[in-house]
């Protein structure tokens, strides 16, 4: 099965409530700059990144694909994804220019898209050839009602309507208010409202500096607080491992990783609890199967960051022995010819051969950008 053709696309896809913001970003659409890869067979494989959905920069994701990757893959065999990752991975100009970032993002595009066209071309949805079952359920945790921008109160409904309606067990809820009380306050109120049963992680998004980390995080063991996510800069190994000694709640990070490398600096240093490995940050299924193999081999949970809002790493979540908590935020989902299902809390297992990426042709027109 021969590689003929690519075709990079960029999607802007509204959130919700026409705008959400953390610590550190405000958006109104979430990017998806992508490729479909063609083959000799019939087959095309659809893959993408995610992004803050700055054109500009998509277009840089897209124009490394077109440029760069697309020399590298047409006429090549897809057989073997590991070999065309490492060529891809291991291009001594490339390496030049970046290791990670742009041309990592660009590289998760079409691992993904070559996994989905391995998975197509064997009839089977993505998980059964990573070697998953359907023993193994996934379960959900919903980002999408605790964001900063929205009132304590319009939080608290929120997460009533997660928890009390559509069933999940775990939530997550931003931190980073100016005012550090109203962080706690607001981490109390949810707590009072969902009642002790529910999991409750906090995410920073990189926003403290060490006094600030300290002073909030060591509050948050009070209202049984899963973990604390990327509390300080997400590349500060010293930092986190220094605050996680000193804190009871443990430390979450890894979706501004971008290599194997990093994940493992972070994991060797003891400076994670929680890893968060992002399929879209990272060379995609190949090498995020890679970092959670670390992982697990080191005893700790991997809960998948998703940039993808969870439609591909469901899979790689399913196969994988050290993953059982998967994010999901459902602003993209309807994109896709089979969307991502929730039932209780937990993932069903998507039934479609491939990795869940094939878009709807009314998606690609109606939130798709010119790529030049």
């Amino acid at each position: 099965m021969i590689i003929t053709s690519l075709e990079t696309f960029i999607l802007h896809v509204p959130v919700t409530r026409n705008h959400i913001s953390d610590s550190t970003h405000s958006i109104t659409h979430w990017g998806m700059p992508g490729v479909k890869i063609f083959t000799d067979t019939g087959f095309t494989g659809y893959g993408f990144t995610g992004t803050h959905a700055h054109l500009a920069s998509d277009r840089l994701i897209t124009d490394c694909i077109s440029n760069c990757y697309a020399e590298l893959l047409i006429g090549q065999e897809v057989s073997d994804i590991s070999l065309l990752w490492e060529r891809l991975a291991y291009h001594p100009p490339l390496q030049w220019v970046g290791r990670a970032g742009i041309t990592k993002m660009a590289l998760a595009a079409v691992d993904i898209a070559l996994w989905d066209i391995k998975s197509k071309a064997s009839n089977e949805p993505l998980w059964k050839t990573l070697g998953g079952t359907e023993k193994d359920k996934v379960e959900a945790y919903n980002t999408d009602g605790g964001w900063l921008n929205l009132s304590t109160q319009m939080l608290i409904d929120d997460v009533l309507r997660l928890t009390e309606v559509d069933g999940y067990k775990s939530i997550k809820m931003k931190l980073g208010k100016p005012d550090h009380n109203e962080d706690l306050q607001r981490v109390e109120a949810v707590r009072n409202a969902v009642g002790s049963e529910v999991r409750i992680m906090t995410d920073a998004n990189g926003r403290w500096r060490m006094p600030e980390a300290l002073g909030v995080a060591s509050k948050l063991k009070d209202y049984n607080v899963t973990w604390i996510e990327e509390p300080l800069w997400h590349d500060d190994v010293r930092g986190h491992k220094a605050l996680s000694d000193a804190i009871e709640t443990p430390v979450a990070l890894g979706e501004m990783l971008y290599s194997l490398a990093h994940f493992e600096e972070f994991i060797f240093s003891k400076a994670v609890h929680y890893v968060q490995p992002d399929a879209t940050r990272l060379g995609g299924i190949t090498e995020t199967i890679e970092v959670s193999n670390v992982a697990y081999e080191a005893n700790l949970p991997v809960t998948p960051h998703a940039g993808d809002m969870a439609q591909t790493q469901i899979h790689l979540s399913i196969a994988h022995p050290g993953i059982e908590l998967l994010e999901f935020i459902p602003w993209i989902k309807d994109c896709f010819i089979e969307p991502l299902e929730i039932r209780s809390g937990y993932f069903d297992f998507p039934k479609n051969s491939g990795a869940g990426t094939t878009l709807t042709e009314e998606a690609m027109s109606k939130y798709g950008k010119k790529v030049s």
